[in-house]
């Protein structure tokens, strides 16, 4: 034979809490929680499902409307950016222009140095061989003067030689006698 029990029936409150409804064959214990019956808690439960909905939907507007500043406040970074690389580019465009203009006048400087350059050097072969010229006549006006000093020199050395010579001929050749007739002779030519 099979055990047969009846299966336990554990109430979750006191028998005091339990309501009794007579159907006619038996009674039926509803079960409480509270206080408050089945129907009860399904009344407030249906209350709180309809001010879920009812608030709910203000969040749902609240969160939505945050989510559109935010997406409006993006849009705003991005326009900013948009504006910002816009002007990083024509900022780098007029560097580019003016790293090429600076290259251009380096250039220009440079073949004006060159050309500079050139003329100083011609100007500096042109001074170097004028300087040697004045240098080589300074030199041979220094020769020239040299050589009208030696000939004055030679002159003088000759005159000096032969007033002495004639002096020493004179002097034989001449006495007091020559002497008297060569000043008597002088002074009547005059």
């Amino acid at each position: 034979m099979a055990n047969t029990t009846v299966p336990e029936v554990f109430a979750t409150e006191t028998p005091e809490a339990t309501v009794e409804i007579d159907a006619g064959a038996g009674k039926h214990v509803e079960p409480m929680l509270w206080g408050l019956a089945p129907y009860q808690w399904v009344s407030i439960s249906m209350l709180v499902l309809l001010l879920f909905a009812f608030f709910g939907a203000k969040v749902h507007k609240t969160i939505a409307g945050g989510l559109d500043g935010k997406i409006a406040a993006i849009k705003q970074q991005l326009d900013e950016a948009k504006q910002l690389r816009a002007e990083a580019e024509a900022l780098r465009k007029e560097y580019a222009d003016k790293i090429a203009g600076a290259e251009k006048d380096a250039e220009a400087m440079l073949e004006n140095a060159q050309h500079e350059a050139d003329a100083i050097l011609e100007k500096a072969e042109a001074d170097s061989k004028a300087m040697v010229e004045r240098r080589k006549r300074m030199a041979e006006d220094k020769i020239a003067a040299a050589e009208r000093e030696a000939v004055e020199d030679v002159r003088n050395r000759a005159a000096l030689a032969a007033t002495s010579a004639s002096r020493k001929l004179i002097g034989e050749k001449h006495d007091a006698e020559a002497d008297k007739a060569l000043a008597d002779k002088v002074i009547a030519g005059i």
